[in-house]
Parts: C-alpha cells; sequence; structure tokens
C-alpha cells in the first residue's frame, strides 16, 4: 500500500495531511512532522500492518525558493 502525504508550511508549523485518507498531523520542525507522519500512518492502518501488508510513505514536500543576489560585474 502507498500512502501519499502531502507536508506543507502554515505559519509557524509543518502540517501534513494524506491525500485520499483520513489523516492530519503536524510539527514545529520538518523532522518531528516526519515522525508525527509515520506514527499517524502507523495507527490508521494498524490492522493492515498486523495482517502484515507493508506501508509505504510518499511525501510530497514545499519548498520555497527566494531570489539569489547577483555578483557584482556579471
Amino acid at each position: 500500500m502507498l500512502v501519499k502525504v502531502e507536508i506543507y508550511r502554515d505559519g509557524r508549523f509543518w502540517c501534513a495531511r494524506a491525500i485520499g485518507a483520513d489523516i492530519f498531523t503536524q510539527g514545529k520542525t520538518l523532522d518531528e512532522t516526519l515522525r508525527n507522519v509515520k506514527e499517524a500512518v502507523e495507527l490508521h492502518f494498524e490492522e493492515r500492518l498486523r495482517d502484515g501488508e507493508p506501508i509505504t510513505i510518499l511525501t510530497l514536500t514545499e519548498t520555497e525558493v527566494s531570489p539569489v543576489a547577483e555578483a557584482p560585474g556579471r
């Protein structure tokens, strides 16, 4: 089973929501959020995990790109 999770910044927190499953979590850091995603997926699909079904989490993460200053003389 593949669980797709969108991770994005919402003010002070990183938020994560599954696409196609009723899972939402957040954290103060990206690492904390990733740990919370794993725990939330394990809890949401604990019966499938107990039955031996492997679960893969695919994360889609928002990244902001800022303009880069050019070096003088370029």
